[in-house]
């Protein structure tokens, strides 16, 4: 993928659910056709039929082994790559950890391998068969199965650099980009092995009837994107935008540095929070980094100990975003029960400051004042703080909130600002590409130039009131809020890159 991904996944109605999310002002540029809603005995897709409309990328899932069970050994269309019934073994460990009910009915009738011999064949052939049919890239679920049956195959070390290589190079030959998400692939094995992979899951997937593991999903990619995120790309699974969590969820994608994946049902959609994470050209204004937990967050458990809030940090190219949790109270750790001793308050709060936001120096530049101007998406509030300062938020059970941090830069005629970005998406910073004063020799005036893009409610920092703000050259109305210092305009809707400039 080259730029920030809005996706659909799991429809085998892809056409009606692209037109949905589009007359919804979210078009998706990117649809996932999950395991679920394939056809796994027909072909995949009837002559002459489109496979999708109005989406830029179509990506297909499929397990390592083809599929969850594998191959079926001696079929018609399988014998070439030479498939054995295995049956896995899980670790004590494992299933310790928590029972998967898909590596049970494996365990049970056994898993068609494939030849490793023949892994490379196997995954051209696949690749190319969808290549033909017009998709873009794959998505490759089932990669923790060759810890399990690589007793025999050379040991679970050899055996997943073979198919690692070999799926690889064939998503390297047929397709174009890195084309691959990977998924289930979080062992050691896996992750020292994907030499090219960019995405992989972080996490356990999405359920949304179970209410248990809502807070557990973001507290867990969270804390596991500390080690992934220095290797993948952290995929954060998708999501239902109509569900009592949604916001929960769509505040997480927005400062996780992630693509955006929802999994509605098509014409059932919360378009309230889709158009704050979703710009109306279908992009997303993705952070710079992993959204990973704060420093003082680390040896804390966010989602048990009754007393902890969950921050999770990220950067923009020119402001930082904290998103704040209270996971408490709504779900436990796999294999942890909750104690007499667990005490659940309907509200938690907790310290927030500039200075949860890692690298801070790479937006703050030569410029900055030391002073930072928080906004906060649930209020819209904005206030002046140094870095090191802190202040309180307080959050009921699963409630969120995302807070932009912009550092407040001193250019001329004493004049201090900051960009906020479009104040109506969760990650507003998202949407600001760069800042600087322009200089005019033959004007005593100071003007501040943002570039950017998106549609909606712009909002700044400016320590006055300016004399006139202009986007794309043309003057607009604004706001000046004295009490807070909060400059305020609107960008027309039809505009996808700004050139604000604010005239003092």
């Amino acid at each position: 993928m080259q730029e920030p991904c809005y996706a659909l996944e799991r429809t085998e109605h892809s056409q009606i659910f692209s037109l949905s999310l589009s007359e919804g002002g979210t078009p998706a540029k990117f649809l996932i056709i999950d395991d679920g809603w394939q056809d796994t005995t027909n072909e995949f897709q009837k002559e002459g039929e489109p496979i999708v409309e109005g989406s830029q990328y179509v990506y297909v899932w499929h397990a390592l082994m083809g599929y969850w069970g594998g191959l079926v050994p001696n079929a018609g269309g399988t014998k070439e790559y030479n498939p054995k019934l295995k049956y896995p073994v899980q670790s004590p460990g494992n299933l310790s950890n928590m029972r998967d009910g898909a590596m049970d009915s494996m365990e049970m009738y056994g898993v068609g391998t494939i030849d490793p011999s023949k892994a490379s064949q196997f995954y051209d052939d696949l690749h190319k068969y969808l290549v033909s049919q017009d998709v873009d890239g794959v998505k490759v679920d089932v990669q923790n199965i060759l810890e399990t049956v690589s007793t025999g195959l050379g040991g679970r070390v050899t055996l997943t650099r073979q198919f690692q290589q070999a799926l690889e190079e064939s998503v390297a030959t047929n397709f174009q980009d890195n084309s691959i998400i990977c998924c289930m692939g979080q062992s050691t094995d896996s992750i020292y092995h994907s030499k090219q992979s960019a995405i992989t899951r972080a996490s356990d997937d999405y359920y949304p009837k179970n209410p248990t593991t809502q807070t557990l999903h973001i507290a867990a990619v969270a804390f596991n994107s500390i080690f992934l995120g220095e290797v993948f790309v952290p995929d954060w699974d998708m999501f239902y935008s109509l569900h009592y969590a949604a916001e929960f969820h769509a505040v997480a994608r927005a400062v996780g540095g992630c693509g955006v994946y929802v999994s509605d049902e098509p014409g059932k959609h919360d378009f309230n929070i889709l158009k704050k994470l979703v710009l109306p050209d279908g992009s997303v204004l993705r952070a710079n980094y992993p959204g990973r937990p704060s420093r003082d967050c680390l040896f804390n458990d966010p989602v048990m100990d009754g007393k902890s809030l969950l921050k999770i940090w990220n950067l923009n190219a020119c402001t930082g975003v904290l998103g704040v949790f209270n996971c408490q109270g709504a779900g436990t750790w796999h294999g942890m029960e909750k104690t007499d001793e667990t005490h659940i308050v309907s509200e938690i709060s907790g310290q927030v400051s500039p200075a949860d936001v890692e690298y801070f120096e790479e937006v703050s530049g030569k410029h900055w004042t030391g002073d930072c101007a928080v906004f906060s998406f649930n209020s819209g509030s904005l206030i002046r703080l140094s870095q090191q300062k802190s202040f309180d938020v307080t959050l009921k059970v699963m409630q969120c909130n995302a807070l932009t941090v912009s550092p407040i830069k001193a250019y001329e005629q004493g004049i201090e600002f900051a960009p906020i970005g479009l104040m109506d998406m969760y990650n507003s910073g998202g949407a600001v590409e760069s800042v600087e004063m322009i200089s005019d020799s033959s004007s005593s005036s100071c003007k501040i130039q943002t570039k950017g893009r998106g549609e909606g409610r712009f909002g700044a920092y400016s320590s006055r009131k300016p004399n006139s703000c202009s986007v794309n050259s043309k003057n607009e109305e604004f706001k000046f809020n004295d009490e807070d210092n909060l400059l305020t305009l609107t960008i027309p809707s039809t505009t996808n890159f700004w050139d604000i400039v604010v005239s003092f």
